[in-house]
């Protein structure tokens, strides 16, 4: 018997569906993870185990093959942890599989079954939107971020035992509810605060006004972080398709704790970094272009070093 459970990878600021298929059947007892894994992702089968049975769920004596498809994109992270768990279960006949097609499905388990938080979650919130899927089952730290897209269910699962008593109809979890984004900004900084350089101010100003780039030049000492330190001060409240795709960054780095992102970010580089580390990196390049290429715009991609990093 084979069981799907619907997950997600990420490519660029992108999410793309990931098709957790788990076949029990004959064969020495074991399980066999295979889509172009890496290390977290197979060092995951002895988390799955762990959690199965300290959950009260006996544990197929049978091979089990785990295929995470589509199998030429790199799948990475813990993510898959909870759905592999679930998927197992199900070829068990202990899950209803008919639930399993309504939600994307991500998670982290420890070893006693706890669900813990990911990454990607807001991508692939607009993922499920897009696709049609009723919602996602995720762990709670990642409620609030995935609550930045309307329109779909939100269900937060402590635990595997949770997460299947939802999914056979035993127990019911309310979707969790938005509270709203709290736009009163607050800075530490003020361009109150710079006395003088009255011509780079007013650059920066007019640079606000209508959202134009700004080129700085001059010898260190001179103001120019000072200045750029204070930009966003005076710039206008983030609309909300500026607040989701900034987020979106942040969510797929793993700094929930930072989502949603209602200020606008400042990053300072030091002066010594390289044209290569302000985009991200440069190793195996042409390879994300190739992906970038084949499953999304490659327009929409904004990418961290480690995600250039494919294989």
């Amino acid at each position: 018997m084979v069981s799907t459970v619907i997950s997600y990878t990420t490519v660029g600021v992108d999410a793309l569906e990931v098709f957790v298929e788990v076949d029990a059947g004959r064969g020495l007892p074991g399980v066999t993870i295979v889509g172009l894994p890496d290390s977290a992702v197979k060092e995951s089968k002895e988390r799955v185990r762990a959690a199965i049975v300290n959950s009260g769920y006996p544990f197929p004596t049978k091979k089990v093959v785990v295929n995470l498809a589509p199998a030429d994109l790199r799948k990475e992270g813990t993510l898959y942890d909870l759905p592999i768990a679930l998927g197992i279960l199900a070829t068990a006949g202990l899950l209803s599989e008919e639930s399993l097609r309504n939600y994307i499905v991500a998670g982290e388990l420890g070893l006693k079954g706890e669900v813990t938080k990911v990454k990607g979650v807001l991508p692939a919130a607009i993922l499920a939107k897009e696709r049609g899927y009723k919602g996602l089952i995720i762990p709670p730290e990642n409620v609030e971020e995935a609550l930045l897209i309307e329109g779909i269910e939100v269900i937060p699962v402590k635990n595997l035992v949770e997460a299947v008593a939802f999914l056979n109809g035993d127990i019911e979890i309310p979707p969790a509810k938005a509270l709203g984004l709290n736009l009163e900004l607050s800075y530490d900084v003020d361009m109150a605060d710079i006395v003088g350089q009255l011509h780079a101010k007013r650059a920066l100003e007019i640079a606000a006004a209508g959202h134009h780039n700004v080129f700085m030049v001059g010898p260190p000492g001179s103001g120019k972080t000072m200045l750029a330190r204070r930009m966003p001060t005076i710039m206008p409240p983030m609309t909300e398709e500026e607040i989701v795709e900034t987020s979106k960054i942040y969510s797929i780095a793993g700094l929930t704790e930072e989502v949603p992102v209602t200020r606008r970010p400042f990053r300072a580089p030091h002066s010594s970094s390289s044209d290569v580390s302000l985009i991200g990196g440069g190793c195996r390049i042409q390879k994300f272009l190739q992906l970038s290429n084949k499953y999304c715009d490659s327009t929409k991609f904004i990418a961290t070093e480690e995600q250039l990093c494919l294989p």
